[in-house]
């Protein structure tokens, strides 16, 4: 049963009291609250004072009581536009709902056959007049509806839809591709990035604009480029054809005044392994500054160079503007996995604060690329842990330290990105952030940028493994161990709670089952059409003959000739028995940092784990997964957590004033609005992520109704 924590303020509330509005402080246009991604409102008819009457207001069962899919990672931060919100559910469904009521008004089922990944994080609204319309996406397909009606716009592409797997280079069946962050909108246009594999045969990142009202291609921004443009020197002859990723899958800002799309992207294709990608590989693990109009390049900076990590630069940049000493300046500030903030002046590109370019260890597999450098932020400090010592191994008693100690002494010395080797290596923060795609909340009133982070480490290892040549057993065990192992393991163990194991699989499903998992994709697994059939036939026969125990995992099938290949070992996490963190804690943070001196204003742990409460261990803070928004009536909003709650913060110095156990997890960046006067705060609670149940249901808290005199 849900429950509410109140500071038990008196309120007395009434409508007619509040200042009128301007339209966009009372509605939730984009993605992030507006354009700039700032996360930011200008009510405050919530506030410090009568924040503790917060009251359910209502709440929306966003699947109606279908059977929920068990993968579900719904991580909508929904969109309010004039009393209506939008959103989706588990099932790829979109919807509309009155967004004073939560009563539905439509919804929109794309169809089986447009099924996508499981991890949506909401839609885009474009209006022209009459003319107003939903755009999202679904499987490889852009879709437009009427915003009235939750109809296809049968004028836009083919009957509604765009076929994002078309325009990249590669023939279309071969493609796997979607995009979990909605587009944004410059004037007419819908600028779009994408999710692909992350594995070898992956499909290029490129940034793509299409018209709204016809939905044909306007513009391309190649991140990895054609022989002969900027940055091609910095990948091996024939990039382009063959290699993937550098993809922005994370979200983007606009700046409507300066005509400027800000795009972070991801690591090149596949992670952890650069063997074919020797360079730095522009445009990876960068912050691109783009003409919106053209797609022309304005200015750029990589972060990483030939990522080896899968540092992907997680979140939409926030745009920002700060003030001080009555001057102020326009920035954009770019949080990362590696747990700091990149801020950047937005017209030329300049670092505000010193970025350092720094010698790092090089790879210990022969033969294998690796940069002699990397950038590192000076400040703002970061907002995550960047060290570690044997004293900081956890202490949550002595068999989890003691085996802790073991992985640490097996380990490499920690250092910063090293690459990964046949020996253990420690990865602080680990895979998952520092930063994730929920980013950052910017007060405008007094220059603090809050974020939340993740402090639990990972193992990062490549494994040194032989397979059989010319078999076809030999094929799928090297298929299985490029494209698969890295998730499931290469023991089929898998790696809990991200991915399933594959033990007993032939047990559970059939070898034609299985074939179609690998083709169509399943929950956060995208679909493998970049595999021929015989290769998908290949992986499947070995898994099922690997699964058996039919064979031997390192060398396949037969005595035939064997090679000598390296491949990643897999997203271990450095945990205790109990799964947590093998680090003391805090394992999840909220912070404040000032953007005008760089420095933390305040930090605090960000949730609990009731079993470690109860041990009386004082609140460690938790994993967690969404952003925070922040409100001129002093409010700091956020879910997240893997406790399933919604906080809310005094902006000042992080102390708590309310919170609410939801029906799910709120692994979302919530929004905020109102409607006649009266302020609301809807977060999705869907669960899924953490090891956590999933769900399907949006809440929205206010305070009580005014009452008549």
């Amino acid at each position: 049963m849900s429950t509410r924590r109140s500071l038990g303020f008196a309120t007395v509330f009434s409508a007619a009291c509040l200042p009128a509005l301007a339209q966009d402080a009372v509605e939730w246009r984009s993605y992030g609250g507006d354009a700039g991604n700032t996360h930011y409102s200008s009510l405050e008819h919530v506030n410090r004072s009568n924040v503790g009457e917060l009251t359910l207001a209502w709440r929306y069962a966003s699947a109606a009581g279908a059977p929920l899919p068990h993968s579900s990672e719904l991580q909508v931060n929904p969109i309010v536009v004039d009393g209506v919100l939008y959103g989706r559910n588990p099932l790829y469904n979109v919807f509309a709902i009155d967004a004073a009521t939560g009563r539905e008004r439509w919804t929109f089922t794309p169809g089986e056959e447009h099924a996508g990944m499981s991890n949506m994080r909401g839609v885009t609204f474009w209006q022209d007049g009459d003319d107003r319309r939903i755009l999202f996406t679904t499987g490889h397909y852009l879709m437009a509806l009427d915003a009235n009606n939750g109809k296809l716009i049968p004028g836009f592409g083919a009957q509604g839809r765009v076929d994002l797997r078309e325009g990249l280079g590669r023939k279309p069946e071969q493609v796997s591709i979607n995009a979990p962050s909605p587009g944004v909108i410059f004037d007419n246009l819908i600028i779009m990035g994408s999710a692909v594999t992350e594995t070898a045969g992956s499909a290029p990142g490129d940034i793509r604009a299409y018209d709204v009202r016809s939905g044909e291609l306007v513009w391309t921004f190649r991140t990895i480029p054609a022989a002969g443009e900027f940055g091609a020197d910095t990948w091996p002859e024939g990039a382009r054809d063959n290699s993937g990723g550098a993809n922005a899958w994370a979200g983007m800002s606009v700046d409507t005044t300066r005509e400027v799309v800000y795009v972070p992207t991801g690591s090149p294709a596949p992670d952890f392994d650069g063997s074919a990608r020797a360079g730095d590989n522009l445009f990876g693990n960068t912050l691109l500054a783009l003409d919106a109009r053209t797609g022309k390049r304005l200015w750029h900076f990589q972060t990483v160079h030939h990522d080896l990590w899968d540092r992907d630069l997680s979140s939409a940049p926030t745009l920002v503007t700060v003030t001080e000493d009555g001057k102020s300046r326009d920035l954009v500030a770019q949080a990362a996995k590696e747990g700091v903030v990149y801020l950047f002046d937005r017209d030329s590109g300049e670092p505000v604060f010193p970025i350092e370019e720094v010698a790092v260890p090089k790879s210990d597999i022969p033969g294998v690329y690796s940069a002699a450098t990397q950038p590192r932020v000076t400040l703002p400090e970061p907002f995550a842990r960047q060290h570690m010592t044997v004293d900081d191994l956890t202490d949550l008693s002595p068999e989890a330290n003691a085996a802790a100690r073991k992985v640490w002494d097996e380990a490499h010395e920690l250092a910063y990105l090293r690459p990964a080797g046949l020996r253990k290596t420690l990865l602080l923060p680990g895979f998952y952030g520092g930063a994730n795609w929920g980013g950052g909340a910017f007060d405008p009133e007094t220059n603090l940028y809050y974020i939340n982070a993740t402090n639990a480490p990972n193992i990062l290892q490549m494994e040194a493994v032989e397979v059989a040549r010319g078999s076809t057993m030999g094929v799928g065990a090297f298929l299985f161990r490029q494209q698969c192992a890295g998730c499931h393991g290469v023991d089929l163990e898998g790696f809990y709670p991200y991915a399933p194991a594959l033990t007993g699989v032939e047990q559970r499903i059939s070898r034609r089952q299985a074939l179609e998992v690998v083709t169509a994709g399943k929950g956060r697994m995208m679909p493998f059409g970049h595999l021929s059939r015989h290769e998908r036939d290949a992986v499947v026969d070995y898994l099922f003959a690997l699964s058996a125990g039919e064979l031997d995992r390192a060398t396949g099938d037969d005595t035939t000739e064997k090679e000598t290949v390296h491949v990643f070992a897999g997203y271990r996490d450095f945990v205790d028995a109990e799964y947590y963190p093998a680090i003391k804690p805090p394992w999840g943070t909220l912070t404040a940092i000032d953007f005008v001196s760089g420095k933390i204003r305040w930090q605090i742990p960000l949730g609990e784990y009731a079993a470690l409460t109860e041990r009386g261990i004082a609140p460690t803070g938790t994993r967690n997964f969404g952003g925070p928004v922040v409100t001129a009536g002093g409010l700091l909003i956020i879910a997240a957590t893997s406790d399933e709650k919604l906080r809310i913060f005094d902006k000042r110095d992080g102390r708590l004033l309310w919170e609410y156990t939801l029906p799910a997890g709120g692994y979302a960046t919530p929004a905020t609005y109102a409607i006649d006067g009266r302020q609301y705060i809807v977060i999705t609670a869907s669960g899924g992520k953490l090891g956590t149940p999933t769900g399907d249901e949006y809440l929205a808290f206010a305070l009580p109704e005014p009452t008549a005199d």
